[in-house]
């Protein structure tokens, strides 16, 4: 679960961050508005926590221009305000939950692992030939035999069954698997990949090298 946390002291974002790592999530610290609304038209997160009194845009237009983009990722708001009309206003431009400082963590992480499972229902397994990809589960077979995948070889796998019969950019699946900050070489990327062509090699499926662009996974043509 990828959190992006949005917050400008520095040791309560420290403290937050430290409490939901865990619990198993992946968080990415910004400190103010601005860099909030890059990252969330840049990258993918299933949850965001908020502070709205941040510098640069406040809490409430990084929501306003959230929602105008067309996303529909969860945000849960924190403010130190009392005033009702601002926690009315910030539900009326699209946020989905708000939690009043101080709070109690385990609160905070109930909320949000809340809020991910109403908007996330259980994805569909993917299927290309004889491969199949559970997301709900993180398991890859071949005819309902396990294929043993490492973390990013899985990631790399199921973004492009996601993408199949299309070509991807090395960049594009690195901008995909990836959370916000990290970094991933090109050359790592053709690692992985063919780690992944030998472990279904016998699955009906093809990752295509299309010079000069990326990869394509698809059905792979029968003799």
């Amino acid at each position: 679960m990828h959190v992006l946390l949005v917050e400008d002291d520095a040791v309560l974002a420290d403290g937050i961050r430290r409490v939901l790592q865990g619990h198993g999530m992946a968080v990415d610290v910004v400190h103010t508005g601005t860099e909030a609304d890059w990252v969330l038209g840049h990258s993918q997160v299933a949850v965001v926590v908020l502070d709205i009194g941040i510098p640069g845009i406040d809490g409430f237009e990084v929501v306003r221009r959230l929602r105008a983009r067309g996303s529909n990722i969860p945000v849960l708001l924190l403010t130190a305000r009392d005033a009702i009309q601002d926690r009315v206003h910030g539900l009326e431009l699209g946020a989905d939950d708000y939690l009043v400082k101080p709070f109690a963590t385990p609160e905070l992480v109930a909320r949000l692992k809340a809020l991910v499972r109403r908007s996330n229902p259980k994805p569909a397994e993917l299927q290309v030939g004889r491969l199949t990809l559970d997301p709900f589960a993180k398991r890859a077979s071949v005819d309902g035999q396990p294929i043993e995948l490492s973390a990013r070889e899985w990631a790399v796998l199921e973004y492009l069954m996601q993408q199949a019969s299309r070509v991807v950019s090395k960049q594009q699946i690195i901008d995909a698997i990836l959370p916000w900050g990290e970094e991933m070489t090109l050359n790592a990327v053709e690692v992985y990949v063919s780690r992944i062509r030998l472990k279904i090699a016998d699955a009906g499926v093809a990752i295509r090298t299309i010079r000069g662009f990326g990869y394509m996974l698809e059905k792979a043509d029968t003799p």
